[in-house]
């Protein structure tokens, strides 16, 4: 899982940022395979500008590069909240990874485990936050549809089938084996002061 969180991370780092001016939204796909073993990643970026602030109801009115505009209400969890000003660059950034890897293990215990985890800003800093929820799913593989490239997996509260990709991961898989499947997803949201006004 650490794997998948280094290219997680390394993926949404990679995304170009600028803070000079809005930007159209930018995406990056990420895919790797080994034996028996696939994993992808999609981040994509979306910028805009704040339009309004509703220090009343912790409203913020984002409008993007086209002009769509997005409503934000921000609980009391969101940090420094009067440190956001009209015209400031808002940085919105969305990641998703799934790997799905062989587990050489027939003991019949599927399980399934939730985490998640947040990171704020410090006080007095520009707002921003970062998300991270991650789900470790053991499953029995029940389907296999190489013509298709999906895998059917029952796990411990349900039964999903997958689209895999790269063919040659469901080549070393076969119906009655026991997958591990994670799956990570992650959002952070930067502020940062409009360079022009300064």
């Amino acid at each position: 899982m650490n794997k998948m969180i280094a290219l997680l991370s390394a993926s949404m780092l990679a995304l170009p940022l600028t803070s000079l001016a809005q930007s159209q939204p930018q995406s990056v796909l990420v895919a790797e395979k080994g034996q028996g073993s696939g994993s992808m990643m999609e981040a994509v970026q979306l910028q805009g500008k704040v339009k309004s602030i509703n220090k009343k109801t912790r409203e913020v009115i984002v409008v993007g590069p086209n002009g769509n505009e997005l409503l934000f209400t921000l609980g009391d969890e969101a940090r420094n909240f009067d440190q956001i000003k009209v015209g400031d660059l808002v940085t919105l950034t969305y990641a998703q990874a799934i790997a799905i890897e062989l587990r050489k293990t027939h003991d019949g215990i599927r399980q399934r485990v939730d985490s998640e985890d947040a990171v704020r800003t410090k006080k007095g800093e520009k707002p921003g936050v970062a998300l991270e929820k991650s789900v470790q799913v053991i499953a029995d593989v029940v389907a296999l549809n190489p013509k298709a490239q999906t895998v059917t997996l029952r796990g411990p509260k349900r039964t999903v089938e997958l689209a895999v990709k790269d063919p040659e991961v469901l080549k070393n898989v076969k119906v009655g084996d026991m997958v591990e499947v994670n799956y990570t997803e992650a959002v952070a949201l930067t502020v940062t002061a409009d360079k022009k006004k300064k």
